[in-house]
């Protein structure tokens, strides 16, 4: 396999340093890391990222995250080893990521189930997280980076 474009944010250098940035802010919040994780490979699933999906994975296993919850993780809400909390992160991630496959978006009982568990500041960090995830998920995606090599 081979990528189609160098990572573009190395391409465009003044987009690197905002964006790590960005990053950094993010992983100092409030929403434990383990739930910041789980998010990050869930959306990478959907989306396909192969690039976040082994990079995630390996995180994970260093952090010590069990495999019952990285192999389930597609069928999250059938299966007993995540928390309520985990479980609106999740919810709210995969709506966030598939904005257009329903009318209401992000629908009131996701939100409010999001809000039952994270402060303002907890949800403002998670809808960042997301969407950041999003955006590396795009730009993996578009331009074929490898799984393994790396990428950010």
């Amino acid at each position: 396999m081979q990528a189609r474009l160098k990572n573009p944010a190395t391409l465009v250098p003044e987009a690197m340093q905002p964006i790590m940035t960005l990053v950094k802010s993010l992983q100092n919040g409030k929403v434990p890391p383990r739930t910041l994780g789980l998010v990050h490979a869930r959306i990478s699933q959907i989306n396909g990222c192969a690039v976040c999906l082994d990079m995630h994975a390996r995180q994970e296993k260093k952090a010590a995250e069990p495999d019952d919850r990285l192999i389930v993780l597609a069928g999250w809400r059938d299966a007993p080893y995540f928390t309520e909390a985990e479980r609106a992160a999740l919810a709210l991630a995969e709506a966030e990521t598939r904005l257009a496959d329903r009318a209401d978006a992000v629908p009131d009982d996701v939100w409010n189930e999001a809000a039952r568990h994270f402060d303002e500041q907890a949800l403002a960090q998670l809808v960042l997280h997301i969407a950041l995830v999003n955006m590396f998920n795009r730009v993996n995606v578009t331009t074929r980076q490898v799984a393994g090599a790396q990428s950010w």
